[in-house]
């Protein structure tokens, strides 16, 4: 099968390529790029006054398989990420039970390749039921495919278990993906510890328990010259932390999350608990400080941290309701609406932190439009207004902060090894 996808204009940030060109797919691969492309038998798709990208990567999302398949599963979880133009994905470990051992990544892997309608890798966990006490079965989950570890929704809180995984997986050149919070700092916090915390009456949450856990951290893996990537980084001196690292050479990498990029604490209502995550909404300050973090390299990757949860478990009280929400969806357009448009935040870098760099920090085949490379695509309309609506929404979660928000540019074709697998919001 080949597809022409003609006269868009084409950023591809592995060969620092921006310019209107046709992309040429054949057999599943990116046969050739350039002008006046033409091919016999190949399917036109005519991308005039759109953006032509390498398939969205997101390094960061809970599709809650197995065990929790209410919430969401690999199929459901894997049509959200094609309507919202992503073609890889990571899954995170925290399942139940913990994705812990080769068998259990060899089972995501063929499930994956069964239903998924993108490309679907899997991250293993760092230490056994991610209780931080003993390491998982880290070569064997590696032979079996596992691209990454973290015990994400859990700090490590022993320095030497963690110590020792950085140690073992720099044999292998192979990332730990932490989330930074000091436990013992955040215990039954539900927001950022702040002025509006305490207007609300509600326990915060404070940027120092990120701050620490990140500098630990980020010590340790320099120490072991192992490579580590903070995961949904949000405050400003955590920010500072990773750069003042990465002069130092120490193999660092960090993501940020669009809600924490374009939102604060002063979105947090009683009575709307979409705006409850972890870490929470922080704020001008930490978002700005973020934003500059992107700008000048320290943060590498735009994820999502994709966490749907079953409508009676978010329409509780704030306190008790789950941390997250489903992004895989929103993520682009809150991105080119909230940064691209105010002129925050140039359409080429966010498509280089949502395409080429975070498939270069877990060194994923991904990312880029190089041709021989795997034909994953996404058509981007920078101009198509839309109005958020979960009951359009292909995953199973339904709270969200956006909804209801119009919002300026979308996806509107996703290519997967070379098939149409998302054509104007429908997926195939």
């Amino acid at each position: 099968m080949k597809l022409l996808i003609k006269n868009g204009r084409v950023i591809n940030p592995a060969a620092k390529f921006d310019a209107v060109a046709d992309v040429l797919v054949a057999d599943g691969k990116i046969a050739q790029v350039g002008e006046n492309l033409t091919a016999e038998d190949a399917e036109v798709y005519d991308a005039t006054g759109k953006v032509v990208t390498p398939g969205l990567v997101d390094l960061h999302v809970h599709f809650r398989e197995p065990g929790q398949e209410a919430k969401e599963d690999f199929l459901s979880g894997s049509e959200a990420a094609a309507a919202g133009g992503f073609t890889t994905v990571c899954t995170m470990p925290n399942t139940k039970p913990v994705v812990d051992t080769a068998a259990m990544v060899r089972s995501l892997k063929e499930r994956a390749a069964e239903v998924a309608k993108v490309h679907v890798q899997i991250i293993g966990a760092v230490t056994k039921g991610q209780k931080g006490q003993e390491l998982a079965e880290l070569g064997d989950m590696l032979q079996a495919g596992a691209v990454a570890f973290s015990d994400d929704g859990h700090f490590d809180p022993t320095a030497k278990v963690l110590l020792s995984a950085y140690d073992y997986l720099h044999t292998f050149d192979k990332v730990i993906i932490n989330h930074d919070e000091e436990p013992s700092l955040v215990e039954e916090g539900v927001m950022n510890e702040g002025h509006r915390s305490a207007m609300l009456g509600l326990k915060g949450r404070p940027t120092v328990a990120e701050d620490i856990a990140v500098a630990r951290d980020v010590l340790l893996a320099e120490y072991a010259d192992a490579r580590v990537h903070v995961a949904h980084i949000s405050s400003a001196r955590a920010v500072d932390i990773v750069r003042q690292a990465k002069k130092r050479g120490v193999r660092v990498t960090a993501e940020v999350t669009p809600q924490h990029l374009t939102m604060t604490d002063e979105c947090v209502n009683l009575f709307d608990t979409s705006t409850k995550i972890n870490p929470p909404l922080r704020t001008q300050r930490d978002c700005d400080a973020l934003l500059a973090g992107l700008k000048d390299g320290t943060i590498d990757a735009i994820v999502t941290d994709h966490s749907p949860h079953a409508q009676e478990e978010k329409d509780r009280e704030y306190i008790y309701a789950p941390s997250g929400f489903p992004g895989l969806e929103t993520s682009l357009g809150v991105m080119l609406t909230d940064l691209c448009q105010t002129g925050k935040l140039d359409l080429p870098t966010i498509i280089t932190k949502m395409t080429y760099e975070p498939a270069q920090a877990l060194g994923l085949a991904a990312g880029t439009l190089n041709t021989g490379a795997a034909a994953d695509i996404t058509v981007i309309d920078p101009e198509l207004t839309w109005t958020v609506d979960e009951k359009k929404f292909y995953t199973r979660g339904s709270h969200s902060p956006f909804v209801g928000r119009q919002l300026k540019g979308r996806a509107v074709l996703t290519v997967v090894d070379g098939r149409i697998v998302m054509r104007d919001g429908q997926v195939f």
